[in-house]
């Protein structure tokens, strides 16, 4: 029992020398960048929309010029 015990923890505290050592690199691919490019191209398109839909909204609520109060 001692000596399987011992194999085990042998084993145990020697697998970590067959670790990676983080040398490699990782190319991500042509289709990684054309996803998130076009999730670029979504987010820009949006961009002009969202921003005139914003200054309606502002322009809409601040009193400005074109109000005109009746006294």
């Amino acid at each position: 029992m001692k000596t399987a015990l011992a194999t085990i923890i042998a084993l145990i505290a020697t697998s970590t020398a067959f670790a990676a050592s983080g040398a490699q690199t990782e190319d991500s691919g042509l289709l990684v960048a054309l996803f998130l490019g076009v999730g670029a191209l979504i987010v820009a398109f949006q961009l002009l929309p969202g921003l005139t839909l914003f200054g309606s909204m502002m322009k809409g609520l601040l009193p400005g010029k074109g109000i005109k109060s009746r006294h």
